[in-house]
């Protein structure tokens, strides 16, 4: 519950973006900027996070706490009424570095409390971050959120309930080691380890693919449409295919527990990463038919994400798990702005359905060091 209340602030700004835009009068030039800062303040936040070890030294329900209250403030101060594109860059960025302190500790938490079964643990916390994420979505395609006021307040309230709920009814978990003291390299000591490297490759493949699918969804819809002649709603069809995503999290999750996270994380990736190759395919069918290849896609997309983090936490040391998966999501969310921004680029200079073909970049260097050698 906590996980998707807070994390519902991470999209917030996307879902609003054509009307901050509009009320800064800058037009749809912000929007990658705006898509970008929360990745940016995200990747800043966990690599402080990271060397500083706070999710293995402090409390993490604490710093959960904390951090949500933080980003929530961040949110909020979007509602002011004279706003410029750096107070929006400025709280989108606030808002990705106390983020930080949700995710990642989140993950961390949940690791204390499952010795066996941690990647049914994350399928189903993983999953309720992304149901967080596509949040936003409905509260606009329902028209609650014809005011984008709405939006700012609805998620900035339920981050708050969402660490109040943590830090009264999660306590530390039985499994935590906390690290006595500070070790600034520890978290690149960890790659390595074989398990740990081949883990975070395959999850730094993920994350090449997962947030630009997410973030130019609302722009393959509206191309569908152009072509196809028809009017279905981009916010409504957004959240559907972002929130399969929480679904394919728990039932991967779920299966984790019969086949292992290595064999789930393996075939998400490699039928997310077919679809990116028949992508440009989807666009040629009629509407209907490319919203069910999309949200299968957006199934696969997302499944493996809780599994890679399994397997990342499962391959660190007690003491440094929180600091293993700070560190990867780091560098995730590093990437992830590299191939929003391409598609960004491209999205400008060739063909739209064109464009979705680059994600599969990411599932090929992610399968390649996978398989190349055998898991331990």
């Amino acid at each position: 519950m906590s996980q998707f209340a807070c994390t519902s602030l991470w999209f917030a700004g996307n879902a609003i973006v054509d009307d901050l835009a509009l009320k800064t009068g800058l037009g749809n030039g912000i929007v990658g900027y705006v898509l970008s800062s929360v990745q940016l303040g995200f990747i800043f936040g966990t690599l402080v996070f990271a060397l500083l070890m706070i999710a293995d030294r402090f409390s993490p329900s604490k710093v959960f706490a904390i951090c949500a209250l933080l980003a929530a403030l961040c949110n909020f101060s979007l509602l002011a009424n004279n706003i410029t594109k750096w107070h929006i860059l400025g709280a989108r960025f606030g808002t990705g570095f106390f983020l930080a302190g949700i995710y990642p500790v989140g993950m961390k938490i949940a690791a204390d409390y499952y010795k066996n079964g941690l990647g049914k643990a994350l399928g189903y916390l993983v999953g309720a971050l992304v149901l967080g994420t596509a949040f936003p979505f409905l509260i606009s395609g329902l028209n609650l959120g014809s005011n984008y006021q709405t939006i700012l307040k609805t998620t900035s309230f339920l981050a708050l309930l969402g660490g109040a709920i943590v830090v009264v009814l999660v306590p530390n978990g039985p499994f935590r080691k906390p690290s006595a003291k500070l070790q600034i390299k520890a978290g690149l000591r960890l790659f390595k380890n074989t398990n740990f490297y081949k883990s975070a490759i395959g999850y730094f493949g993920h994350m090449w693919e997962l947030y630009a699918f997410w973030a130019f969804t609302p722009l393959a819809l509206k191309t569908i449409n152009t072509i196809q002649n028809t009017n279905y709603s981009v916010p409504i069809f957004t959240f559907i295919v972002i929130a399969l995503g929480a679904v394919s999290c728990a039932i991967g999750g779920t299966l984790s527990k019969k086949y292992g996270s290595y064999k789930i994380a393996i075939v998400s990736l490699f039928i997310s990463g077919i679809f990116c190759i028949i992508s440009p395919l989807l666009f040629t069918i009629p509407t209907v038919f490319f919203c069910i290849g999309w949200c299968i896609w957006g199934m696969a997309v997302t499944a493996d994400s809780p599994q890679f983090s399994s397997l990342v936490a499962q391959s660190a040391p007690a003491e440094l798990k929180g600091t293993a998966l700070t560190v990867v999501n780091s560098i995730g969310f590093a990437i992830s702005i590299l191939s929003i921004q391409l598609l960004s680029y491209l999205s400008t200079n060739i063909s739209i359905p064109l464009i979705f073909l680059f994600l599969g970049i990411g599932p090929a260097i992610g399968l390649y060091t996978l398989l190349s050698k055998k898991y331990n």
